[in-house]
């Protein structure tokens, strides 16, 4: 079955590259509704904005949608994420500027005030999107790949020269919860060198210590150090399932991912629906429902770091 939240749940922070004040406001919706934007501080124009891959605009860092009256939303990948991960198929998202909230960098404080909020079933089943067919995209040493399985599984390598990131690899199933306890608190992160470089662009005006994790050379600037080992390849896979989230349904297939940020993942999926071949809708019944990301996941799942 679908799902939506059974009442509004409200994020208010900054936004990471804007370093502009945002209230955010997550509401139930419908069934077959799917996932929307509304900037509720247009005047002019559709305020309008969908969660779509077809939506998805170029974008440094980040994934930005947009819509024909060129209104966009940016950074939406952590509260993708956490909607794909708790379940929710069906949510609008009123937001009072163009970028959502940073928060502390990770998805966790978006899947504590979803599930706070409760989620509740809708009596219409879930349309997920099968792989049928492997297809791949690839950028230098870089690629993002989809090949058919059962159920999602994320599959994650990356490489930094950065002694204190190195070469991380990682695989999960993604069903029965494994998102909310394996990597939404796993936080955004960069080097310094990087963060002075997107300053003197503009960007990463409200970044700091406490919204993501800052490394250089051999060593970890954020107060308190890492909440894994592997936190940079976590937060990887949590992008990419914020990313995958706008296919417009659940996906049924192997994400493999090596190097690959969120433009990759998004010429992936514009590949994929470019090959009517490669994938199909299905109704899933019971077997396949319990296998989708959220399905019976509680609240006592989160992760607590002291």
């Amino acid at each position: 079955m679908q799902h939506t939240l059974k009442s509004n749940a409200v994020f208010v922070g900054t936004g990471l590259h804007s370093g502009l004040p945002v209230r955010m406001v997550v509401k139930p919706a419908s069934a077959d509704y799917g996932i929307w934007f509304l900037r509720t501080d247009i005047v002019a124009g559709d305020p309008m904005i969908a969660a779509r891959w077809d939506a998805v605009v170029p974008s440094r860092l980040c994934t930005l949608v947009e819509n024909d009256a060129g209104h966009s939303v940016s950074t939406i990948e952590h509260i993708m994420a956490a909607l794909a991960g708790c379940g929710i198929h069906n949510a609008l998202i009123e937001i009072d500027g163009p970028e959502v909230p940073i928060l502390d960098g990770s998805a966790r404080p978006f899947v504590t005030g979803l599930l706070a909020k409760g989620i509740r079933s809708q009596s219409v089943p879930v349309r997920a999107i099968r792989i049928l067919e492997t297809v791949e995209v690839r950028e230098g040493a870089a690629v993002a790949r989809l090949e058919p399985s059962d159920m999602l599984e994320i599959d994650f390598c990356i490489d930094f020269e950065d002694a204190a990131i190195g070469h991380q690899a990682k695989t999960l199933n993604m069903s029965n919860g494994a998102f909310v306890r394996e990597l939404c608190d796993s936080r955004t992160f960069c080097r310094q060198a990087d963060v002075d470089a997107m300053r003197a662009n503009g960007l990463a005006l409200g970044g700091n210590l406490e919204n993501a994790v800052v490394f250089q050379g051999d060593q970890v600037l954020s107060p308190g150090g890492l909440r894994y080992a592997d936190e940079p390849v976590r937060h990887k896979m949590l992008d990419a399932l914020g990313d995958l989230a706008l296919a417009g349904g659940p996906i049924l297939g192997r994400y493999i991912g090596q190097r690959a940020g969120h433009a990759m993942t998004n010429r992936l999926l514009r590949a994929l629906f470019a090959r009517p071949d490669a994938w199909e809708f299905v109704e899933c019944g019971i077997p396949t429902g319990r296998k989708l990301p959220g399905v019976g996941v509680l609240r006592s799942d989160i992760p607590v770091h002291c």
